[in-house]
């Protein structure tokens, strides 16, 4: 394709483009990996147990697609093919049992691959089983699993494959994804220096343009129809954004509090590991951190996805962490829950307080979240902070707190 490079170029430069709003510039891209593989095993686990329900509500699947939804509009509607329609009794992995077991051993097989050819393998297994409802829509699932093997796949990346590459490809069949992952990997490969061996970029590419919000060539053919529809979506984007970066500048004053506090109760405070660049109102996180996290008694993995934790307090010039805090805007709060027991149950010595930081409007949904058996049942001491409390009483805390303790003064538990 000629002109591909010209193309790719429009869509990295447009600052607005997916690939700057989530592709490169979106921490929570990179923690939802982590989130949504240890998803996946919960649900393996929870089909092998028994205890995995006849309904998407309230499966730890539905968990699994809520983490992926989040991030951001790519993967908007990402949950709908999964969830149960009685009346047409699709997908059919609830109620029959046999589906449901095939569909566990092949999201196991899946996650533990070594290699591309082995969940090939596992994709031409489960579609000769013909569940019904069940398609290609679980390659968004194998996108984070395999995020350089598999694409993304929805409706709006077809589209935009289909016009990008002069194609009409279908949804919902296996096979025509599997035609369509060569593809991108080809034209990938042909272009690695200009987008990545993650395919999440040129997959993209695809639903930058098959939402027209990107426009490739001359548009001055486009009918008033046409026209008015891209406009839409253009301005649908821009709000989009703006509403994101409200969250994130939520998100930096709120991490920015609580190292504050943390420092003032002479504690070693460090942020997220990828956040450490961040800052609210002209202050630099680096400036009131830490250098360098102390090392973990814990295996690299587990240590990694600690350290993606917002913020936490160590006792001064050790690695014993008296303090856990994530603080959950839009995102999942449960996948904050998660990344707060891979701490718990690999190094914690039972004193620590975890909290949870909330705006206020989501006291209901960390309520509801704290309430799940699996954390009610469990020793873990989580309790939740709202916004306004954190913001409104930052100052005195610094002023009159002598330890960590001191956050009680805030803080709410279920």
């Amino acid at each position: 394709m000629d002109n591909f490079t010209q193309i790719i170029k429009q869509y990295k430069i447009d600052s607005e483009s997916v690939y700057n709003t989530w592709f490169v510039d979106n921490d929570q891209r990179l923690k939802a990996f982590r989130t949504i593989r240890r998803g996946v095993f919960q649900v393996v686990e929870d089909i092998k147990n028994n205890t995995f329900p006849n309904d998407f509500k309230g499966s730890s699947l539905e968990f699994v697609l809520s983490c992926i939804a989040e991030q951001k509009q790519v993967f908007v509607g990402v949950a709908h093919p999964f969830y149960w329609k009685p009346k047409l009794r699709i997908p059919d992995i609830y109620e029959n049992q046999n589906n449901k077991i095939a569909f566990g051993q092949f999201l196991e097989n899946c996650v533990n691959a070594k290699s591309s050819e082995q969940v090939l393998k596992e994709i031409v297994k489960l579609d000769e089983l013909k569940i019904k409802g069940l398609g290609p829509a679980v390659a968004s699932i194998l996108y984070f699993l395999h995020p350089t093997w598999f694409p993304p796949f929805n409706t709006a990346i077809l589209n935009g494959f289909n016009f990008l590459f002069k194609d009409k490809k279908k949804l919902g069949s296996w096979t025509e994804y599997l035609k369509i992952r060569e593809t991108l990997i080809e034209t990938n490969a042909q272009n690695k220096t200009e987008l990545s061996n993650d395919l999440g970029a040129i997959a993209g590419l695809c639903f930058e343009i098959g939402t027209q919000k990107m426009l490739i060539g001359n548009d001055e053919y486009l009918s008033e129809e046409e026209r008015t529809k891209f406009e839409k979506n253009i301005l649908k984007r821009q709000k989009e954004i703006q509403e994101e970066k409200l969250a994130d500048n939520l998100h930096n004053e709120m991490q920015y509090h609580l190292l504050k506090i943390g420092a003032s109760l002479n504690y070693d405070v460090t942020p997220a590991s990828n956040d450490k660049n961040k800052e609210f109102n002209g202050q630099k996180f680096s400036f009131i951190s830490i250098n360098k996290s102390p090392e973990l008694p814990t295996d690299k993995d587990t240590q990694n996805t600690i350290k993606l934790i917002d913020v936490l307090w160590f006792e001064k010039g050790t690695n014993n962490i008296v303090g856990a805090f994530e603080v959950e805007k839009s995102t999942s709060i449960y996948s904050g829950i998660l990344r707060l027991s891979d701490l718990y149950f690999s190094i914690s010595n039972g004193e620590e307080v975890f909290y949870i930081i909330i705006p206020d409007s989501r006291e209901k949904d960390v309520i509801q979240q704290l309430n799940r058996p699996v954390i009610k049942n469990s020793k873990m001491n989580i309790k939740y902070i709202l916004f306004s409390e954190l913001r409104s009483q930052c100052d005195a805390i610094c002023k009159f707190g002598s330890d960590y303790s001191i956050m009680e003064k805030i803080a709410k538990s279920v």
